[in-house]
């Protein structure tokens, strides 16, 4: 009946405004402009190399698709969001598995999701490779980096990441919703290091 009821009922489209229709998540319009795009250039990799998926800057229809994923409860935006960045997973990367950047237990408790669990599973399931929502852990819970200055954030982050589940042998595919300074995807980085994960690329779906 509820499924009913949102097809019946107006909804608007979080990514442009418009009807949303019966379309889920996105409408198709929307849908059909995210595109992935490998980049070479990143706080991530010291040399310039393939390393990273995005769907491009964090602004527009990809900015206010985020907004509504993460803070809207919209979990619904994680299929297209995820489908388009598995699209621009390179094949020859070969990739063994997705890790999504894990939330604190006790934000993720608020919040009843981890957006990047979500779009992880999509993007894994995309490619036909396991999903790791417990192959990291956050140790400890962090002030929201998007409220640090740029100094604090590694500071911010020291120690807050560990290995938690084994993880597939190959390269590894790490996820989060979007990248700034690079800080937390760096220090999941090196906590996987540490553990022997050194194959590693990584995707968002903005910069």
């Amino acid at each position: 009946m509820l499924s009913l009821l949102r097809l019946l009922l107006p909804r608007a489209c979080p990514g442009c405004g418009g009807q949303l229709g019966p379309h889920s998540g996105l409408c198709a319009a929307c849908s059909q402009n995210l595109r992935a795009r490998v980049e070479w250039h990143s706080p991530l990799c010291a040399q310039p190399a393939p390393h990273l998926v995005s769907l491009g800057p964090y602004r527009g229809v990809v900015r206010r698709s985020i907004c509504a994923l993460k803070y809207s409860g919209a979990r619904e935006l994680a299929r297209p969001l995820g489908q388009a960045l598995a699209a621009g997973v390179p094949s020859d990367w070969r990739i063994a598995g997705v890790i999504p950047v894990p939330l604190h237990s006790r934000r993720e408790r608020e919040r009843g999701y981890n957006q990047a669990a979500l779009l992880a599973q999509v993007v894994a399931d995309c490619c036909g490779v396991p999903c790791c929502p417990a192959g990291l852990r956050r140790h400890r819970a962090t002030a929201q980096q998007a409220k640090q200055q740029v100094a604090e954030r590694a500071a911010n982050l020291q120690g807050a990441f560990g290995i938690g589940q084994a993880l597939p042998g190959g390269t590894l595919l790490l996820l989060d919703d979007v990248l700034t300074t690079g800080e937390t995807l760096l220090a999941c980085r090196d906590a996987l290091h540490a553990a022997g994960y050194t194959d590693l690329k990584y995707a968002v779906l903005a910069r």
